[in-house]
């Protein structure tokens, strides 16, 4: 992930050639998907703008009680939706926001949330997301 998700236009050849399989700077979609760049294929990982606890409470001010309602209610409907196909569910935080004393119970409750569904979906980190999905479809030269 790049400081504030800014790139210029040859951000994505760079990491490539730098040897990065993957970025997150790309927040359009659910499920990950290759990139074409001059070096090869660079996979884009799904990363929230919306479940991002710096826009949401910062920027926004929403408070942490709203916050815990919009990820709880996020992560139930991509499970729903998750049934027809995959997605992946991105939460985004910052310590220096969400890590406030007065908020981190909103986000242990979010926390909490997620691990009673644990049976249901796989909790990972973008990483694991990415070896999984490129074993999966790998790209296409």
């Amino acid at each position: 992930m790049g400081p504030a998700a800014a790139e210029s236009h040859v951000t994505i050849d760079l990491l490539k050639e730098a040897g990065y399989t993957y970025m997150l700077d790309w927040p359009v979609d659910d499920q990950p998907f290759w990139m074409r760049t001059r070096s090869g294929p660079l996979m884009s990982v799904p990363y929230s703008i919306e479940l991002n606890d710096s826009p949401v409470m910062v920027f926004r001010q929403e408070g942490a009680a709203n916050f815990e309602r919009m990820a709880i209610d996020q992560f139930d409907e991509m499970l729903l939706q998750s049934q027809k196909y995959p997605l992946v569910y991105t939460i985004v935080l910052h310590p220096f926001v969400i890590g406030q004393p007065y908020r981190l119970r909103a986000l242990r409750r979010i926390f909490d949330h997620i691990a009673k569904a644990r049976h249901a979906a796989w909790i990972t980190t973008p990483g694991e997301v990415a070896r999984h999905y490129a074993a999966l479809f790998p790209p296409k030269a």
